[in-house]
C-alpha cells in the first residue's frame, strides 16, 4: 500500500465521493442489501435543511415516514426469537393528560408469580419526529429482546411530525419519563426486578435524557442502567464542529446531515433549546451527569452520529459515571439493531450485550 492511501483519512474525510457501498469498512452483506434498496451510495440530499421553514420539515419528515417504516420492515422484522414470548398493551394517562400506549413484551407465562426479570424500557428511533414502537421492526425487536429473560415495555411517546406529531419538545420526553415511572411502581404486577433505560438514534437521545430528567424531579432511584445506542443528541447537524469529525466523515452514510438538519426543527421549532441537556444530551455539564446510573453507550463505527455518542461517553466517565463504550465496526446508523435479516450474527451480539447489562444490574 502507498504512503498516500495508508494516510488517507477515513471516509468522506479522506475522499468526499467515498459512500458506505464504497468505503472498504463496510460489512459487505450490508453493502449488498442496501446496494439492492439504492441505499448503499450518498444519499440523495433532501429538499429541506436547518435553515428550510418549520412547516416545510414536518411536512418533509411525515411524508418520508412511510418510506422508512417499509424498509426497517423488510430488512428487520423477519424470524421470530428462538423463545417464545408474550406481548400485551397498556394505556396509561400522562402527566399532560394525554394517552400513552406501552407495548409489553416477556417471556411465555411470565407473570407477577414468577421470579422478578429485568425491565427494559424500550424508547424507539426516528429522530423524536418520526416512527412507531407499534412498527414491526420494533416489535421484533422487544420480543428478541424479551426471548433472553427480560421484560421489555415500548414507548408510544408523542413524536414531533408524522403520524403521531406534531408535538415539539418536551412532549414525547415527558412520555417516556411518564411510562418509566408507571413501570417503576407497577413493579411487583408486572415482575420485574429492576429497570433500564435503553433505545437507539432518537430513542437513544430520549433514554439519556429521561434519565437526566429523574435526577432533576427526583425519581432517579427507579432507573438501574442506561444503554443507549447511536444517540443522536447534538443537535450540530448544518455546522458540523470540528469536534465531531464523523459528521463530515460518514455524511450521505444512510443518513445525511441536511435531513438530519432538517429534523431538529420540528423538534425545537423556535431553537429555543439548541443547548438545552434534556432536549440534546450533548450538551449535559458534568454537574448535570454526576450522579446518574451505569450506562453503555454504543455506536457504529459508520455513522455520521459516532463521535456525538463517544464524546458523550468520554463525558460521562469525566463526570465520575461507570460507563462502557461500544464500537459496532463495519454498521451504518443502527444497523445493529434494525438489520436482522441481513447481520443476525451482529444484531443478535447487540440483544445479548443488552440483556447481559440489565442482567448485571439486577437488585
Amino acid at each position: 500500500m502507498s504512503n498516500s492511501k495508508a494516510n488517507q483519512l477515513p471516509g468522506r474525510l479522506g475522499d468526499p465521493s467515498m459512500s458506505l457501498g464504497t468505503d472498504p469498512r463496510t460489512d459487505p452483506r450490508l453493502a449488498a442489501a442496501l446496494s439492492q434498496l439504492g441505499l448503499a451510495g450518498q444519499a440523495a440530499e433532501p429538499p429541506v435543511n436547518a435553515e428550510s421553514d418549520v412547516a416545510d420539515c414536518i411536512a418533509y419528515s411525515t411524508a418520508a415516514e412511510q418510506a422508512w417504516q417499509t424498509m426497517f420492515a423488510m430488512l428487520g422484522s423477519q424470524g421470530v426469537p428462538a423463545n417464545p414470548v408474550d406481548a400485551r398493551e397498556e394505556t396509561i394517562t400522562g402527566r399532560d393528560g394525554n394517552e400513552i400506549k406501552l407495548f409489553i413484551h416477556s417471556p411465555a407465562g411470565h407473570s407477577s408469580d414468577s421470579t422478578p426479570l429485568p425491565c427494559v424500557v424500550h424508547t424507539h428511533g426516528g429522530g423524536m419526529v418520526i416512527l412507531t414502537a407499534a412498527d414491526a421492526n420494533y416489535s421484533r425487536w422487544r420480543s428478541e429482546l424479551a426471548s433472553t429473560g427480560l421484560v421489555v415495555v415500548g414507548v408510544e411517546f408523542r413524536n414531533a411530525a408524522g403520524a403521531l406529531g406534531n408535538h415539539p419538545f418536551p412532549a414525547g420526553l415527558h412520555d417516556c419519563a411518564d411510562a418509566a415511572q408507571w413501570v417503576a411502581a407497577n413493579r411487583n404486577n408486572l415482575g420485574i426486578s429492576n429497570l433500564i433505560m435503553s433505545g437507539e438514534s432518537g430513542g437513544g437521545n430520549l433514554s439519556l435524557a429521561t434519565t437526566m430528567l429523574a435526577k432533576k424531579e427526583g425519581w432517579l432511584a427507579e432507573i438501574s442502567g442506561v444503554y443507549a445506542q447511536c444517540p443522536y443528541i447534538s443537535g450540530l447537524y448544518a455546522t458540523k464542529p470540528e469536534e465531531l469529525p464523523s459528521l463530515v466523515e460518514n455524511d450521505a452514510y444512510f443518513l445525511d446531515m441536511n435531513t438530519m438538519g432538517a429534523m431538529v426543527k420540528p423538534y425545537d421549532p423556535r431553537g429555543e433549546n439548541a443547548t438545552n441537556p434534556l432536549a440534546w444530551p450533548y450538551h449535559a455539564s458534568l454537574e448535570e451527569l454526576s450522579g446518574l446510573p451505569p450506562h453503555v453507550i454504543s455506536v457504529n463505527e459508520l455513522d455520521p452520529l459516532r463521535d456525538e455518542g463517544l464524546a458523550h461517553y468520554r463525558k460521562l466517565l469525566q463526570a465520575g459515571v461507570s460507563t462502557v463504550g461500544r464500537t459496532v465496526h463495519g454498521t451504518c446508523h443502527a444497523a445493529d439493531c434494525s438489520f436482522v435479516s441481513v447481520i443476525p450474527d451482529v444484531y443478535h451480539a447487540t440483544v445479548r450485550d443488552i440483556s447481559s447489562f440489565a442482567h448485571s444490574l439486577m437488585k
